[in-house]
């Protein structure tokens, strides 16, 4: 598995990784976008930040970079930056299909992208992919599984999936709603012949959404990589928005928000991976403080406190505009 690299990375950021989807993409959900990215939001403009992300990340020893085909043009401006760094071989390279971006650059689309779970759509994508990152891709993950998704049941597309495992590719998964940890659980027993297909798992966790935590802590000891997405909850963990007692705690450690809101996700012993999803370089290396965060359990306990019930938590997140 190449999240094996990962474990001979000596630097204090080796488990938190970068996420492009604030910056493949002029719209996104997250609380704050209007600020985080300039008013030029064209394709050069948003290929220079990202690559100026990338390069900040992987100077601080962050080694796990994640993309995906609905992320608008993460892909590419990923590709262009692992050309231009050749010296960046010891990045792990992970993306998803199942989403195909619809909002054609704009902030404005009525549908910025459309789920597809279907055989069909992995080809599709897999070849996209493959003509942008090439055998620079670690990891392939179905895109937002959930409980009902067809993916669980497909057996010409699992058969697909494990021919490209045969070839040399990781393939995962990454979940969302409020049924997550239902939707992991599932797709810990799809097998292949025998074997288990799924190598990684993808899911949201956060102080405010813990609900797959135990299913997580169950695919670790099945011997799947844990990566956790949205770690500040699309914004709602970190600056000012950020509740009264993760400021507090932020207050008593000396760093933000954000990097308490991470650390609380690294000392939960199944996460492998725990992406930042910065937008800028400052933001980055903020986020990149969690490393450096030592709670102790009454701080720790008192953050646990902030769970909201799973549904009212996404409920909330459906309604976060794209800016």
């Amino acid at each position: 598995m190449p999240f094996a690299r990962l474990a001979h990375v000596t630097t204090p950021t080796r488990r938190l990784g970068l996420g492009l989807a604030a910056v493949g993409r002029p719209g996104y959900i997250n609380l704050g976008r209007d600020r985080d990215l300039p008013a030029d939001r064209s394709v050069d403009a948003l290929r220079a930040r990202t690559h100026e992300l990338l390069d900040a990340a992987y100077a601080q020893g962050v080694r796990y970079l994640d993309a995906a085909r609905s992320y608008g043009r993460s892909e590419e401006f990923l590709a262009d930056w692992l050309r231009a760094r050749p010296e960046a071989d010891d990045v792990v390279i992970g993306s998803k299909w199942g989403y195909t971006y619809t909002a054609d650059w704009r902030t404005d689309a009525e549908r910025h992208e459309v789920k597809d779970h279907g055989l069909a759509t992995y080809e599709r994508q897999r070849a996209e992919t493959a003509a942008l990152l090439g055998d620079r891709l670690d990891l392939y993950q179905i895109h937002s599984v959930t409980p009902d998704s067809p993916a669980l049941a497909d057996k010409e597309l699992h058969a697909r999936l494990a021919e490209a495992a045969a070839r040399g590719v990781t393939i995962g998964f990454s979940t969302s709603g409020p049924a997550q940890a239902d939707a992991v659980r599932a797709a810990l027993a799809v097998t292949v012949d025998g074997e288990p297909l799924f190598r990684t798992v993808q899911s949201t966790y956060n102080a405010l959404e813990t609900s797959a935590g135990g299913a997580l802590a169950e695919a670790h000891d099945a011997g799947l990589a844990v990566i956790v997405k949205e770690g500040m909850a699309n914004g709602r963990l970190a600056g000012p928005k950020a509740p009264e007692v993760l400021r507090a705690v932020a207050r008593e450690t000396g760093l933000g928000c954000d990097a308490v809101a991470l650390a609380l996700i690294l000392r939960r012993p199944w996460a492998d991976v725990v992406l930042s999803g910065a937008a800028t370089v400052d933001q980055l290396a903020s986020n990149l403080h969690a490393a450096a965060v030592d709670l102790d359990d009454d701080q720790a306990a008192r953050l646990d406190a902030l769970a909201e019930e799973p549904h009212a938590y996404w409920e909330h997140r459906g309604r976060l505009p794209w800016h």
